[in-house]
């Protein structure tokens, strides 16, 4: 492990993003961050930059199976001008991640693009940047992210000679090369000040590993999110427990069940981030008042969000003045609702829905401007909206 005075008194992540010299400067650039010290992380082999490259050899040649090191850079910062979350947009902005054990020039799993988080409580956060910075990607046409998020279980501070390496030479090899896609936002979009979600005990079979890979990694939840302990804990057989909490206290838990689509959840959740006639709207299949609702009149560029998964379901520049009472746009996000028949009060209609949480959202009909002639005709109470700034 590093010896770095800092480990005594501030908060690290280890990032892995191809070649360390690149990645060193580009983390030491960052406001807030205090120290970056290149190193290797992750492996099975005693690490020094030799012994890596000579193992990385064997498994190409299939003469060994034992996982090798990542070149990594240990980044200390300090919480009271950056937060983590913060660190991560740098660390995602300045590589591409999803070109598994490749980064510019450099092939290897040595090379893999890598977050190793000192505590369990720093997984979610990496978990959710991540779900936030795949969101642009898709959005922009890139594939699947492939790094690797874990807890730290080895770090070895790299030899002298790699340290501040850019420095010393300022014509030496970056390697590194960005996407060219943003990250979306540096802070957490998050409605619901003084509450978020606990997470306690193990993911101990197939039902409660899927359903936590849906909440950490395929939504954006507009809350905060802590995990207390995990399957690497001894307590493993602590079964998994969801608590949420408003001003530190806790006011419900949820133990399941975990099946999927995970209705019994959304509905826990819904009752604690959703007055009644949210709820009502939401479950029951509701209808909010015509000229009542809130983002009727609302122009400003951003996202409309589903309220409990933080999902995108609609953007404002397909959104228009329908005349209705309700809000109303001619499309909607790729796979972001479902469509359902309706047959109640007497009619034939198809119903809305959102595809991440199956809540109620309103009805879409085939009266809207064109390209695509549809109305999606929306209740805005169960909407968030997301300015973009």
């Amino acid at each position: 492990m590093s010896n770095n005075s800092l480990d005594n008194g501030y908060p690290f992540v280890v990032l892995g993003m191809g070649c360390f010299w690149g990645a060193e400067k580009r983390m030491l650039s960052l406001e807030g961050v205090l120290d970056v010290e290149s190193g290797y992380a992750n492996g099975e082999i005693t690490a020094s930059y030799e012994a890596i490259l000579a193992h990385e050899r064997q498994l190409r040649l299939g003469l060994s199976d034992l996982k090798n090191h990542a070149e990594v850079v240990k980044v200390w910062f300090d919480p009271a001008k950056t937060t983590l979350e913060q660190v991560l947009a740098r660390f995602w902005e300045s590589h591409n991640p999803t070109q598994g054990d490749r980064q510019g020039n450099d092939i290897g799993s040595n090379y893999r693009s890598a977050i190793f988080t000192a505590s369990d409580q720093d997984l979610p956060i990496a978990e959710a940047s991540k779900a936030t910075y795949q969101q642009a990607l898709t959005a922009a046409g890139l594939p699947k992210i492939t790094t690797e998020i874990t807890r730290l279980t080895h770090y070895t501070p790299a030899e002298t000679y790699h340290q501040r390496y850019l420095q010393k030479n300022p014509n030496g090899y970056c390697g590194l090369g960005g996407t060219g896609v943003a990250y979306p936002s540096a802070t957490r979009f998050n409605p619901y000040p003084n509450s978020g979600l606990v997470i306690y005990g193990a993911s101990n079979n197939h039902n409660t590993e899927a359903f936590l890979h849906a909440i950490l990694e395929t939504y954006p939840l507009p809350f905060e999110i802590r995990r207390v302990n995990t399957a690497s804990n001894t307590a493993t057989d602590t079964p998994l427990t969801l608590q949420f909490e408003h001003h530190g206290r806790p006011v419900g838990e949820f133990t399941g069940p975990y099946d999927a689509p995970y209705e019994a959840f959304w509905r826990w959740l819904g009752q604690y981030l959703l007055t009644e006639e949210q709820q009502y709207i939401a479950f029951s299949q509701g209808t909010e008042r015509p000229f009542c609702g809130p983002y009727l009149t609302e122009k400003r560029r951003g996202w409309f969000l589903d309220p409990l998964s933080g999902v995108a379901l609609f953007h404002s520049d397909k959104k228009f003045d329908s005349g209705t009472g309700w809000p109303s746009f001619y499309d909607v996000m790729p796979n972001a609702v479902s469509l359902v028949k309706d047959r109640s009060h007497g009619m034939i209609r198809t119903e809305v829905r959102s595809a991440s949480t199956g809540i109620h959202l309103g009805h879409v009909f085939e009266d809207g401007p064109a390209p695509t002639h549809l109305r999606y005709c929306i209740n805005g109470q169960v909407l968030l909206f997301k300015h973009d700034a």
